[in-house]
């Protein structure tokens, strides 16, 4: 029986693992199917990482070793190269490696830490052949920076999100004509700072409300056709327009990697594709909790770490037996805003809440509500769907409350 099995290494599981360090519990084993600890991190070497968390601007692979450092310095177990092939409601959970071949473990907690991956061509249903040519966005940064090997020379890429828009920047840097960044939605899913340094700086153009309608090239991609969208998202056909290039980028959304979480009969959120969680960070099965990518995409890995803290914290306490003041809340958004994440709170404490809207708004007023009265307000001059935003909830806001409205009221 181990006291704690965290199921991924990156930047969640080692946070999480640490954070449940910190507070008490030292049985811990981390299970990673990559051959190292740091996740998607390794392969981000751009900077921006660090800032709310440590105060200074760190590369992905920077942010990830002081996690890892922090994880050897602990002695906390983990285990490489091992693949999770399921976990049981009782917290059983079955895996394999080379070393060891199938074996299981039993757990009194577990973490679910396993990110997520990013959408496919497949998905997308765009008219053409396969030729060689088109890749994820991840899979091409990967080949860039971890392989040193260059997709190709002539590149659009489909989708603005933020790891688009870093691949826009750095196969300009190596070399490559980014012609165009197409994205369907009339506005970039990305973080603005990411548009200014990636896009604008280099001069590559971002065409919003158009998309890819067809690929032309048989044994190798030799251009794409896109279109401009009307409101229904649909293309409009006198629009069409062919650029010639040898390489199409996808960053078209990420997915919470989340089979081992319906094998083991945990409620999804349909919005964000991610377990249904409280405060803590525990899922509808008691003692197993959820956190990072897995559980709601972010887009800063600052917030990752400070939520699987969160998670870490809160397995700790399950595990020692500790509890808190119950209380049932839900938590209802209006449709300006997405989804809120916990999306119920059960215990009496401070809640940091985050929350994703739907759309640019400008001169926003963010209002809780319970019974119809306002509890808590905060004005922004601007959300925007690539930009999580939080509201801080206090204990004395959670008396005597069933149900609490999030809206976003447009000044």
């Amino acid at each position: 029986m181990t006291d704690l099995v965290i199921i991924g290494g990156g930047p969640a599981g080692m946070s999480a693992a640490v954070a449940a360090y910190e507070s008490g519990i030292r049985d811990i084993l981390i299970l990673e199917r990559d051959d190292s600890l740091g996740g998607i991190l390794k392969q981000c070497i751009h900077n921006g990482f660090g800032l709310h968390k440590f105060g200074e601007e760190l590369t992905g692979p920077e942010y990830a070793w002081k996690y890892e450092q922090r994880v050897h310095e602990l002695g906390i177990e983990y285990k490489l190269n091992t693949m999770v092939l399921s976990v049981s409601p009782d917290k059983v959970i079955t895996a394999t490696n080379t070393e060891d071949g199938i074996f299981t473990v039993e757990a009194k907690a577990i973490i679910l830490a396993m990110g997520c991956r990013e959408r496919s061509k497949g998905a997308l249903n765009i008219a053409g052949s396969r030729p060689a040519g088109i890749f994820s966005a991840g899979t091409a940064q990967k080949f860039v920076n971890m392989e040193g090997y260059m997709p190709g020379k002539e590149v659009v890429i489909l989708g603005s999100g933020d790891i688009g828009l870093i691949m826009a920047r750095r196969m300009t840097l190596e070399g490559a004509k980014v012609k165009a960044v197409c994205e369907l939605m009339p506005y970039s899913g990305g973080l603005a700072r990411n548009i200014e340094q990636c896009l604008n700086d280099f001069d590559i153009p971002l065409r919003l409300s158009h998309t890819v309608v067809q690929i032309h090239g048989k044994e190798r991609l030799e251009g794409v056709t896109i279109a401009k969208v009307d409101e229904r998202r649909q293309p409009i056909a006198e629009t069409r327009e062919f650029i010639p290039c040898d390489t199409l980028l996808l960053s078209v959304g990420l997915i919470p990697e989340n089979e081992l979480s319906l094998g083991a009969g945990i409620d999804l959120d349909p919005v964000t594709n991610g377990p249904v969680v409280d405060q803590d960070r525990q899922t509808c099965i008691e003692g197993i909790y959820s956190c990072g990518n897995v559980l709601h995409v972010h887009d800063l890995v600052d917030y990752v770490s400070e939520e699987a803290e969160i998670a870490g914290k809160s397995a700790a306490e399950y595990i020692s037996g500790m509890s808190g003041e119950k209380t049932n809340i839900t938590l209802k958004t209006d449709g300006k805003i997405r989804y809120t994440v916990p999306s119920k709170i059960t215990s009496k404490k401070d809640v940091k809440v985050y929350f994703r809207v739907a759309d640019v708004y400008r001169n926003v007023k963010i209002n809780v509500l319970s019974g119809g009265e306002v509890i808590f307000s905060k004005k922004k001059p601007k959300v925007a769907p690539g930009e999580m935003e939080t509201v801080m909830l206090k204990k004395d806001m959670l008396e005597n409350v069933s149900e609490l409205s999030f809206e976003l009221e447009v000044m």
